[in-house]
């Protein structure tokens, strides 16, 4: 049997540190039911700031509204367990319609303290009250702190960098040499480091609460439109029926293009090659058999791919290349 390597978690540090926190803070203010504030934290600590805030928001209102139940049906039948089963039947589908499904648990929690009090008073609920504020406050506070991500996220971004790069020259070898021992290594790799490297830099926009985007998210998105367009013109130039002199011509360009596959933008000055490639291109003989002028189609088609490549990266601000 395989075990996983143990580890801690700072989300694992932060329920162990916010728990009894909210415990002590709820003694203090001698609360009713005080524990509870240890469970109110351990439900709303989430893995990005965003998601906190969304988690102590739907938490708070699904609870105010199943106390504004329990005050209804409670006090208005009987505190018998057989009630708090209809009120169920009656609140999950509120908190579906108005999207609170995650403050269930919560809600639930404050549902069972009143009906274990017995009546609901102005004093209980003004203890519940506090109850709710210690405890998704306290998960608030030992949820500000996040690590930075930036290391792993330019990770991905170097080893990504890389994996294109590889690419373009294994693509412009075989335009060279008409043959290729190349097993497609980089092209699946890359394919599996795009969805972590957008995910993970999703995290990181999800723990800035100012700001929806960031530069990381942004430069992945770029580069998976870019990916989208190598692995459809990859075929392209893997069929071409033989070599012909405006593939060593391509084959320069992607060597140079090889090269200088950074976070910076470049495009600007890539496009201008381009445009000189195709001048050059046009000024070539014509083709001599139909073999021949599929080859220049198929290359004069990727030419029109490459163009779009380099569009895409200069819409693109970039970081600041070192």
């Amino acid at each position: 049997m395989k075990f996983r390597r143990f580890s801690i978690g700072y989300r694992t540090l932060k329920t162990a540190i916010g728990a009894p926190v909210a415990i002590y803070l709820a003694l203090l203010l001698d609360l009713d039911y005080y524990v509870s504030a240890g469970i109110l934290t351990i439900l709303c600590i989430q893995p990005t700031k965003r998601k906190s805030v969304r988690a102590a928001f739907s938490r708070f209102v699904a609870s105010l509204i199943a106390i504004l139940f329990a005050f209804a049906f409670f006090e208005g039948f009987t505190y018998e367990p057989a009630v708090l089963g209809f009120v169920l039947i009656l609140f999950i589908p509120v908190l579906v319609s108005f999207r609170l499904t995650d403050g269930f648990v919560s809600s639930t929690v404050i549902l069972l303290h009143i009906l274990d009090y017995g009546m609901l008073t102005w004093g209980f609920f003004f203890n519940e009250l506090l109850l709710m504020t210690v405890g998704f406050g306290t998960a608030l506070l030992v949820n500000v702190y996040m690590p930075s991500i930036d290391r792993r996220l330019d990770e991905y971004r170097v080893r990504l960098e890389q994996c294109i790069s590889a690419i373009f020259k294994e693509v412009a070898s075989y335009l060279r040499k008409g043959e290729s021992d190349w097993t497609g290594r980089e092209l699946t790799e890359a394919a599996q480091l795009l969805p972590k490297a957008k995910a993970l830099a999703y995290q990181d926009v999800e723990n800035h609460l100012a700001r929806k985007e960031n530069r990381y998210y942004q430069y992945f998105d770029m580069r998976e439109r870019q990916f989208e367009i190598i692995e459809r013109v990859l075929p392209q130039i893997t069929a071409l029926p033989v070599t012909v002199n405006q593939s060593g011509l391509i084959a320069e360009f992607l060597e140079d293009l090889a090269d200088h596959v950074h976070s910076g933008n470049t495009a600007g000055h890539y496009l201008g090659k381009l445009d000189r490639v195709k001048q050059e291109f046009a000024d070539m003989p014509l083709p001599d058999n139909h073999e021949k002028f599929r080859s220049m189609a198929a290359l004069y088609q990727f030419i029109g791919e490459m163009e779009e490549y380099l569009e895409i990266k200069q819409s693109y601000k970039g970081f600041r290349h070192k």
